[in-house]
């Protein structure tokens, strides 16, 4: 799932190499920590909170498989 965000992300933006995408893991939730550059949050989230709601929305059908819950933090 982590290389999933990473890829969509870095199409987004425009400085891909800056994207860095972690995971912390507990015991019945995923939550995956994304940074990019300051410049690239603006596309990242998108108008309205449209690109990042998509993005979550990717994630939770993806995290179907694993039977944990999966949430997206953009961190500034």
């Amino acid at each position: 799932m982590i290389d999933l965000i990473k890829k969509i992300v870095q199409a987004l933006v425009d400085n891909p190499d800056q994207v860095e995408v972690n995971a912390v893991e507990g015991e019945h939730t995923l939550i995956i920590e994304l940074s990019v550059a300051k410049e690239d949050i603006g596309k990242v989230i998108g108008k309205q909170g449209r690109n990042a709601q998509a993005i979550r929305t990717i994630l939770t059908a993806a995290s179907g498989k694993t039977k944990k819950r999966a949430t997206l933090e953009i961190i500034e």
